[in-house]
């Protein structure tokens, strides 16, 4: 960054400068830096296991650094734990949220230091509902600070989060994947909260692997890889292309689509689905070798319709046929059986067991084929499986005995899809299968999808990013209220009718 550029910002509110960082066998940092002016929107990137979150870690008080410093303000400090960053000023909004859903708004904001009346025995009931109040009305939103946070959306959710962080007075808030649970409407909201923050001059570290967000955004995108700092970039001059090749050290822009429609044999028919309100006589064929997308709005019932034919909810009427054949799905025990795998959007919930082995979750949907007499197989040889489908999907692990949640998100994924490929199903049900995995891991699952659909499975992608369900599909439909409003050809479909499918209802027949 010119120094120009340097001195038309504000001060400077946090900087770190060469930090290291190692673990048993692991260089996590080496050389890492980030600087965050006042009313300024710093955008940090990189690939899963870049080192992103091992310098925010540091910034907070998780972890201390083996070598650089902080500076806070101008002047360098110690951050021996989580307690002494938020003194300090600097918050956190993580990913998954930290809320106690039984409590309100403000036992939320407050838990741990809520304000006291005389002597210091009862909580101040009135104090908190009010100084919350305040801290709602400084971002402009309309939360009752009584209400519980169970009852609140997770966009709301997130508002309370960050209600929380500026409790602490926070100059300096750091937002980890923040918009990746938001639909449209609710991401312009929360970037109207960011810019009526920059106006009162915090520093915010925004964590995305949105490239349309950061252009929306930010300021300034920091680049790291492997764990090293690369380039600060400034936002409004840097083209998506620069950013992705600083990211990764290589071009992945593909902007060709999927081609065909795989072969006339008909792998999954559903007729006339219903399932609950969420699903209305719902009508699709797909084929072996085909990539069928879903699109729609957030609630369009997409999901819930993955969910019905996977035996997951129950189904009110309808017809599933599975190669020509009806069948009688009642539990998702009943379509692995078919030849039916489902991959969650939620991955970390229903796709894995994270405190499990790579080897056991990828054998584990198999092992009844790995037993002899009720004896299972040696450790051994299920490890040589597993090794054999880690290596096939490039899973990126030291070994088949890595406990999952240690591994990136895009490499979970690759895990997830692994233990459905040993499982022998031929009909893949992805939902959302790149939410939250960097833009290399994301070119990865791309190039696998379209290699297994190559080799004859039926695929169904259910995706609320556009660019990605136009790149991958044969065909695409497109669901609007629980009912399908139309379909696409994968190689002509638009954004534009998309969305124009994507928000035009469907009136139920008489």
């Amino acid at each position: 960054m010119s120094i120009a550029a340097e001195s038309n910002k504000g001060s400077v509110l946090i900087e770190a400068q060469g930090i290291d960082k190692a673990f048993p066998g692991v260089k996590a940092l080496s050389q890492a830096q980030i600087k965050v002016h006042a009313g300024e929107v710093v955008a940090l990137m990189g690939e899963n296991g870049a080192g992103k979150s091992t310098l925010m870690k540091i910034l907070t008080g998780v972890y201390q650094p083996d070598a650089g410093t902080v500076s806070v303000g101008g002047k360098p400090v110690t951050l021996p734990d989580p307690r002494t960053a938020q003194a300090l000023g600097i918050g956190i909004i993580h990913q998954e949220l930290f809320l106690m859903n039984d409590l309100t708004a403000a036992q939320n904001i407050y838990i741990g230091r809520e304000p006291r009346k005389a002597f210091g025995m009862f909580v101040d009931e009135d104090r908190m509902n009010a100084d919350a109040a305040k801290i709602f009305a400084r971002m402009k939103v309309d939360i009752d600070p009584k209400v519980e946070v169970g009852k609140l959306t997770v966009a709301r959710q997130q508002l309370v989060e960050i209600a929380k962080a500026l409790s602490y007075n926070s100059k300096i808030l750091i937002m980890d994947e923040p918009t990746s649970a938001l639909n449209e409407a609710e991401v312009a909201h929360l970037f109207a909260i960011i810019d009526d923050l920059k106006a009162q001059g915090v520093g915010i570290v925004y964590i995305t692997h949105k490239m349309d967000e950061v252009k929306r955004i930010a300021d300034d995108i920091v680049i790291m890889r492997d764990g090293q700092y690369i380039d600060t970039l400034p936002a409004a001059t840097t083209t998506i292309g620069e950013v992705i090749s600083a990211m990764v050290g290589r071009d992945l822009i593909d902007t060709s689509r999927a081609h065909g429609q795989g072969s006339d044999e008909i792998a999954l028919k559903v007729t006339n689905l219903n399932a609950g309100r969420a699903v209305q006589n719902v009508n699709f064929t797909l084929n072996k070798g085909e990539i069928l997308g879903f699109a729609g709005l957030m609630g369009a019932g997409r999901t819930e319709v993955a969910r019905a034919i996977f035996g997951a909810d129950p189904v009110d009427s309808g017809r599933i046929e599975v190669h020509g054949k009806a069948v009688d799905i009642k539990s998702p025990r009943d379509a692995v059986q078919l030849g039916i795998a489902y991959l969650s959007e939620d991955r970390k919930h229903f796709g894995l067991v994270t405190g499990m082995s790579v080897r056991d979750n990828i054998t584990m949907p198999s092992w009844e084929r790995f037993t002899s007499n009720g004896v299972f197989m040696r450790d051994a040889d299920l490890g040589s499986i597993a090794k054999e489908y880690v290596e096939k999907l490039k899973v990126k692990t030291p070994t088949v005995d890595q406990e999952t949640r240690l591994l990136s998100g895009g490499n979970q994924q690759k895990v997830v899809i692994a233990k459905w490929l040993l499982r022998d199903c031929d009909i893949l049900i992805f939902d959302e299968p790149t939410r939250g995995i960097d833009i290399g891991a994301k070119a990865e699952i791309y190039k696998l999808l379209q290699g297994l659909a190559d080799e004859g499975k039926a695929i169904i992608v259910i995706s609320s990013e556009l660019p990605e369900v136009l790149k991958l599909s044969h065909r695409i439909v497109v669901m609007c209220e629980g009912r399908i409003t139309g379909e696409l050809e994968g190689k002509t479909a638009t954004q534009e009718a998309i969305m124009t499918l994507a928000t035009q209802r469907v009136e139920a027949a008489e």
